[in-house]
């Protein structure tokens, strides 16, 4: 594609060193600096911003540098999660074309209970769940088969999920709801544990759909107490994932049941309608029936992770991953 000239969107605290060297790959804006560094590499003129809650310092950016492109790796604004999608709706108003999911995507997407009961609507299996609103008296955990699992409602990267979360019983439930309103600070879902493989399906979005081969998250020393779910330890501790031999992968799937899973997470990509790039997580039961849990849009970007190794398998390089993602920007609807 031609050279732009791209202004990357960051937290303000997540802005990348600039030569960093053979940094540990546990810093906080690896992805940060992977995408950039291979924007630069790429042969395009980038510019970095960090953000926080101020938007006059996007406004001088844009007024200065004049983006052909903005590449948007914001996860919050002003701290809170979900004003990701109102920044975006402002990246819209501007007219100038933004990388990512747009904003009516991020709201159906993030919140598990919307994208859960528009997905049952059209006949997709999800897990039963109740929804536990902070300041709210928690109830309605009668209609919940158990084991259920508890989670934040709007928060992805397994925030506040640790193998506390699944719970057996009425009070452990109120435990960990009550949790997630305090420590966390959201609301609440609680929904019926599944228990089989937890699959995830990348998709590059723009005119045509492309998704990657479905990967499948495993412990290979996984004690008999331990479940197998992605919890903070798992997604971030390296400690962890090397005591329980974590291991993420294409998953070894018959050729109609991948097609199935990817097919189905394609669906679900367009009803949630979602754009630019995203990952849709299952979960398949022994006997094969696969239950949608969540959407992530704007999944986590850096070189190694999930999202970037499934492209790789599916045939795209990390520099032609970032390229592709680049183009969507402009073929949004």
């Amino acid at each position: 594609m031609k050279k732009l000239r791209v202004l990357a969107l960051v937290h303000q605290e997540l802005m990348p060193a600039r030569d960093p060297g053979k940094y540990d790959t546990n810093v906080e804006w690896k992805m940060e600096y992977d995408v950039i560094e291979t924007l630069e590499r790429l042969g395009h003129e980038v510019e970095v911003v960090g953000l926080y809650a101020n938007l006059r310092v996007l406004t001088t950016a844009i007024d200065r540098f004049r983006p052909q492109v903005l590449f948007n790796l914001l996860e919050d604004f002003h701290g809170v999660a979900v004003n990701d999608q109102h920044l975006v709706s402002h990246l819209e108003l501007l007219g100038i074309p933004y990388t990512g999911c747009n904003a009516r995507g991020l709201l159906l997407g993030r919140d598990k209970a919307i994208s859960k009961k528009i997905l049952a609507y059209e006949a997709i299996a999800v897990p039963s769940f109740a929804v536990f609103r902070r300041g709210e008296k928690i109830a309605g955990a009668e209609r919940l088969p158990f084991p259920a699992i508890v989670k934040s409602l709007i928060f992805d990267g397994s925030v506040g999920i640790s193998q506390a979360s699944v719970v057996k019983t009425d009070s452990k439930l109120c435990d960990r709801v009550r949790y997630i309103h305090q420590e966390i600070g959201t609301d609440a879902i609680a929904e019926h544990y599944i228990d089989g493989r937890e699959l995830y399906v990348g998709i590059l979005g723009g005119k045509r759909l492309r998704s990657f081969p479905v990967w499948e998250l495993a412990f290979k020393k996984r004690p008999p107490s331990t479940r197998l779910i992605a919890t903070e330890r798992v997604k971030w501790s390296d400690k962890y994932q090397k005591r329980l031999g974590v291991r993420t992968a294409k998953a070894k799937l018959p050729v109609a049941k991948a097609k199935e899973i990817s097919d189905l997470a394609e669906r679900i990509y367009r009803l949630l309608e979602l754009s630019g790039y995203g990952r849709i997580d299952f979960r398949m039961r022994g006997d094969g029936v696969v239950y949608f849990l969540e959407a992530n849009p704007n999944p986590q970007l850096a070189y190694g992770e999930d999202f970037a190794e499934s492209a790789e398998k599916g045939g795209l390089s990390y520099e032609e991953l970032i390229s592709r993602i680049v183009e969507t920007a402009f073929e949004k609807g």
